[in-house]
């Protein structure tokens, strides 16, 4: 009987042992999660603040003063004068009407 009740305590121990070992792997998985998660996050967050320098980049390049001031300086395009403009009709028949 007593050597029923070590075996028994023995057995049980083990169990408390294997508990305990479970618990401490299972905060050490969740530490390192969390850890991660909050590493995720602050990448989000620098993403987000980049997103929004690249928005104010395009809006920037994509000013009508800095594309006529290029157009004019790179590309030698001018605004046409008063004789160049024309204006082209097409009628519902086909039919191309010039306008001057």
């Amino acid at each position: 009987m007593l050597r029923s009740r070590n075996v028994l305590n023995v057995i049980l121990l083990l169990a408390v042992v294997m508990c305990a070992l479970s618990v401490v792997t299972s905060q050490h998985k969740a530490r390192k999660l969390y850890i991660e998660l909050q590493k995720e996050k602050e990448h989000a967050q620098q993403m987000d603040v980049e997103w929004g320098q690249l928005q104010l980049e395009q809006s920037t390049w994509a000013t009508p003063a800095r594309v006529e001031k290029i157009s004019a300086q790179q590309l030698q395009m001018h605004l046409p004068k008063n004789g160049e403009v024309q204006f082209i009709r097409v009628e519902p028949s086909g039919h191309i009407d010039k306008q001057p």
